[in-house]
């Protein structure tokens, strides 16, 4: 179905045409697709604000992924839900992801967009070490939806940040980089969760072994907190617009 979706959207988008003739292109010499790679990385990576940002959220990925790759499993063994209740438990995410869409812009305002940022991976390592411990799914779905409300939170400030610090030349290889390091990480995380579990099953029980996945990446997201506090801070995002502006 997702498939399907992609190809109709790929014909609608082939069968829209201008409503007035398109001004003349004007030609410019091409440079090659690994130049303005070379470019896009070259800017992000001597950014002190962007780096680690594209460096955590990738991380931050990861850790997603380290829980998730191994969640039916979880769900099944550990919650003990039934077919149902696991497509309840999406809704949590669904839920949460909703609500701070509409309160990530006056969280941000409130206490500032550096506290914002440290709040939703403190939140995080919170949600994560939760779900590591607990047994009864509605503790799941709750946490869900703070975790979720929580990463819209990160995306608003983050994104946005984004989109105003980076030239308009350079914006979608800066950006084409930044999402390099925040999907990329993601196969890694899929690889490490069924790593974790393989290995803690090895010497510890099942339950044990489905459970550490989740604790691993609340640890790991403590470690990120720590890492972006002195280097993620307000004045610094806040003085990054003002100086693109």
């Amino acid at each position: 179905m997702d498939a399907a979706t992609f190809a109709v959207a790929a014909v609608l988008v082939a069968l829209i045409r201008p409503l007035s003739a398109p001004e003349p292109a004007v030609v410019s010499e091409r440079t090659s697709w690994i130049t303005e790679l070379k470019e896009g990385f070259g800017w992000l990576w001597k950014h002190d604000l962007l780096r680690p940002m594209a460096i955590i959220l990738g991380l931050l990925n990861m850790a997603g992924m380290i829980t998730f790759s191994v969640f039916v499993l979880f769900a099944q063994e550990v919650l003990e839900v039934s077919p149902t209740i696991f497509a309840i438990l999406g809704t949590g995410a669904a839920i949460g992801g909703i609500i701070g869409g509409w309160t990530a812009p006056y969280i941000s305002k409130r206490i500032g967009s550096g506290a914002s940022l440290a709040l939703a991976l403190v939140g995080g390592a919170i949600t994560s070490g939760v779900i590591g411990v607990t047994s009864w799914w509605p503790t799941t779905w709750l946490m869900f939806a703070i975790f979720a409300g929580l990463a819209v939170l990160w995306n608003v400030i983050t994104v946005s940040l984004r989109q105003t610090i980076i030239p308009d030349r350079l914006l979608g290889r800066v950006n084409s980089v930044y999402r390099f390091f925040a999907w990329g990480m993601m196969p890694i995380g899929a690889v490490v969760g069924g790593l974790i579990v393989t290995v803690t099953e090895s010497v510890a029980t099942r339950d044990l072994a489905l459970r550490m996945p989740w604790l691993v990446a609340a640890g790991l997201q403590v470690v990120l907190f720590l890492f972006a506090r002195p280097r993620l801070t307000t004045e610094k995002i806040e003085t990054a617009r003002a100086s693109a502006g």
